[in-house]
Order: C-alpha cells, then structure tokens, then sequence
C-alpha cells in the first residue's frame, strides 16, 4: 500500500511552548487509524498540522495525496447555520471548482451519492439548524466525502451526541472505511484519521495510536510513547 501521510520526528507547538515533540508515524491507503490522547496532548493541533492548517515547530510531515476531507469539531455557530442540507453537502466540492462559479453535474450528483451512503437523502430540502446533533454529524461527513479524494481527518466527530448517536455514527465510520471504489488512479480505499475516547471505537479500528503530552507518538516499539494495537475492523 502507498504511504500517504509520512511524519519524521515532528514537534508541535506555539510560542507558549512545545505541546507534543518525537511524533514518527505512517498512513497508508486503506488504513484506519484512531489517534487517542489526554486533553492537552495535542491531538487536534496534529490533525490541523497534517492539513497544513498549523506549521510544525520541527521534522517534517510529507504528504502524498490531495483532497482531504476534513470534518472539524463543531462549533455553536455552525449548529445554528441556516442552510439547506443538500447546499451544505455540495459545499464540499467548493475546493475543487476554483474560480467556477456553479457546480458541474458530476458534483451534484456526487452530492446525492454521498447523501444516500449516509442515509439523510429524504433530509436533503431540511434546514440543517432545525436536524438533531446526530443528523447534523452525517451531513457534515458527507460534505467531507466530497472533498475528500482518497483520506478523511475526522476530530472527535461524536462530540456532544448521545451515546447510541455516538456508536451509530462509529459504525457508519468503520463501513465507509471499508468501501471500495474506483476514481481515476482505481481501486482505492477511504484512509481514516480520527481522535476519540471510546474503547468501542479503538476495538474497531485497525490501529490505535497513543499521543501523551510532552513525550509523543511513534510507529517504532517505543512502548513508552506509543501503543500499536492491530484491531477487528471488518
């Protein structure tokens, strides 16, 4: 399998201080992996370096692929977006149509697909304020599928849910990861990078990673800063 995200020695930090340091691991096509760490060991300022969104305070992070789906915590204001879901969800694509300004039939009907994957197709004309925090999460991990090309970073997606929200939106997770389907390089899988508390969810990911504050996360069989455990994902 292709390495699509390749962390060397990383360092996380901000003018305060380094948050996490010595981060050395490897994402392949088809993996999915669940970072896992203590609040304020640097989980969500990981995903956000691994988008570019926050430079590395040192090593290196190599990325070999584009279009990343990102699905980011959700915040108050966007709960209370007064939008379509159907507008949400094509707003996906908005980073692949550049100075376009209207989607391409591909797009819309890739929005439908991504929409009947997730099961909110009879939401599609609802305003998005007015759905329950669990349809809300669905509809914004279809928007990230159709941003994503062959990766999506998921940060704490069932934040908030009630606990049968927060396993049936697990589970839907682990069977996108599972999917196969064909884009222009062929068969291909959904790589799945995502922090969470869980012990459910890290039993159903193929591998779990530890991140602990001030020390860091690694690949190696540095047991001190990382655990690998190999899951059952199906």
């Amino acid at each position: 399998m292709s390495e699509e995200i390749v962390c060397k020695n990383v360092s996380l930090g901000y003018e305060s201080g380094i948050v996490a340091e010595n981060i050395d691991f490897t994402v392949c096509s088809g993996d999915y992996l669940c970072i896992l760490g203590e609040n304020g060991s640097g989980k969500s300022t990981l995903v956000k370096t691994i988008l570019g969104l926050h430079p590395v305070s040192a090593g290196n992070i190599e990325r070999n692929i584009s279009g990343i789906g990102y699905l980011p915590q959700q915040t108050t204001v966007q709960k209370d977006f007064p939008a379509s879901v159907r507008e949400i969800v094509l707003s996906g694509y908005l980073g692949k149509c550049g100075l376009r300004p209207f989607y391409k039939k591909a797009e819309r009907e890739g929005a439908e697909k991504n929409m009947e994957r997730l099961g909110i197709t009879h939401l599609s004309h609802c305003c998005y304020r007015e759905l329950s925090g669990g349809q809300q999460q669905r509809v914004l991990l279809a928007r990230a599928l159709c941003a994503a090309d062959k990766m999506l970073l998921l940060d704490e997606p069932v934040t908030g849910l009630d606990p049968k929200a927060q396993i049936d939106l697990y589970e839907l997770i682990a069977k996108l990861n599972n999917e196969r389907h064909y884009d222009d390089n062929g068969l291909t899988r959904c790589s799945l990078i995502r922090q969470i508390c869980l012990p459910y969810t890290a039993y159903r990911c193929e591998k779990t990673a530890f991140l602990r504050q001030n020390r860091g996360l690694s690949q190696q069989q540095d047991r001190e800063n990382i655990s690998i455990r190999k899951g059952k994902g199906k």
